[in-house]
């Protein structure tokens, strides 16, 4: 990896945009939406248990949770030149609580889905308001900062199924009404976001330098796309194969949830590197390390130690790449929005995809479709780093 260069960079101050009271907050309430993403599969025993629902019935609560959210990003930035981003942070907010308690509270499953969904509206409105404000509003820093909010993120993934391990699965309406009322405090300290942030010196239609902006535009999409593609089949697919490849159960569960937490501990541990290198060196080492991790995971014997692997090297993704793309096209304020809501839409889409992929080749070319999709998200990385530079960035 490259360092970077500080001089000469173009900065809005992270003191306009949030105070440290306000960023606390912020990683308070990445720490609630990740919990309440992870609760749904956990409840689901639970769920089917009170409405008398299927499986897959009960599967519709996530869904709803997604759609949901995709549209509140889509809102969110649509309603951002009408509308403060106190205002818009203190309605997603409320959306959330009252999403979240209608879907504890619900008399039947329908009403249920109605709550998953408004909590997903406020969901997504947080989700990508606070990365925007993250990703404009640290200069140089956004890279490390945003690696640790969505750091928080992971925290709450891992605590939200954790706590319904130790409780139980009837235990979630109390757990869904607690994140409820989280997240009507967390508003109380939104007098420290600014109500407007600076507008971009450059035009729409094509950024300073004369990068041409729907192929970078796209190039992005790709990236978050594919690395979503990775990140979803890897959860979803590593306890079947590890089982497929001699492991127990017991086994293979373990080593998928310490997928999970490598990720969450990859963000934390590329905050300082975040400070040091550039977007693009941490996003090529990035697929480098996906795409070997996942051959490696091929050979039984280490599959467990490379899914690891993998977890660690898929975390920075997401979260460095947004500063990089908002300094790559700084005139294009729905960029941001187009790549988050991408995202979502990859993480509904692919696993039937992949599914399908797989039930063709079998189980065990689990980790050799998912090296393909590193390979092509390692490409675009390389595309991206010569046609997205980094203004005022001497090194890339």
């Amino acid at each position: 990896m490259s360092a970077t260069s500080e001089a000469d960079r173009p900065e809005v101050s992270g003191s306009r945009l949030l105070g440290p009271v306000a960023i606390a907050a912020s990683c308070a309430a990445f720490v609630v939406i990740g919990a309440l993403q992870a609760l749904y599969g956990p409840a689901i025993p639970a769920l089917r248990e009170e409405y008398g629902i299927s499986p897959a019935a009960a599967g519709l609560g996530l869904s709803g949770h997604f759609a949901g959210a995709l549209l509140g990003v889509l809102a969110y930035h649509l309603l951002r030149r009408r509308l403060n981003d106190r205002a818009l942070l203190g309605g997603s907010y409320v959306l959330m609580a009252a999403g979240a308690a209608g879907f504890a509270l619900a008399p039947g499953w329908g009403t249920a889905l109605t709550g998953a969904f408004v909590t997903g509206l406020g969901f997504g409105g947080i989700d990508y308001g606070l990365n925007h404000l993250f990703a404009v509003g640290f200069g140089h820093r956004s890279t490390a900062m945003l690696n640790l909010l969505n750091g928080h993120f992971g925290i709450g993934a891992i605590a939200g199924p954790a706590l319904i391990g130790r409780l139980g699965a009837d235990a979630y309406p109390g757990i869904f009404l607690g994140l409820a009322a989280a997240s009507l405090l967390i508003p109380l300290t939104l007098g420290g976001v600014a109500l407007r942030e600076p507008e971009p010196a450059e035009a729409e239609g094509r950024s300073a330098g004369g990068v041409r902006v729907l192929p970078v535009i796209a190039g992005f999409v790709g990236v978050y796309v594919l690395h979503v593609a990775i990140e979803t089949g890897v959860g979803g697919w590593e306890p079947t194969h590890l089982e497929a490849a001699g492991y127990g159960a017991a086994a293979a569960a373990t080593a998928t949830s310490a997928y999970w937490a490598a990720m969450t501990a990859g963000r934390f541990l590329v905050v300082p590197i975040g400070l040091r290198c550039s977007a693009p060196s941490i996003l090529a080492v990035c697929c480098a390390g996906m795409a070997g991790f996942l051959l490696l995971a091929a050979v039984p014997a280490l599959a467990p130690y490379a899914y690891v692997g993998v977890g660690l090297a898929i975390a920075p993704v997401f979260p460095t790449c947004l500063p990089w793309l908002n300094r790559a096209v700084p005139g294009v304020a729905a960029a941001g929005a187009y790549v988050i809501a991408a995202s979502m839409v990859g993480g509904v889409a692919f696993p039937p995809l992949l599914g399908a992929v797989i039930d063709t080749l079998g189980v065990d070319a689990v980790p050799l479709v998912l090296f393909g999709l590193a390979v092509a998200c390692a490409a675009l990385s390389l595309w991206l780093r010569r046609n997205a530079p980094l203004h005022g960035s001497r090194g890339k």
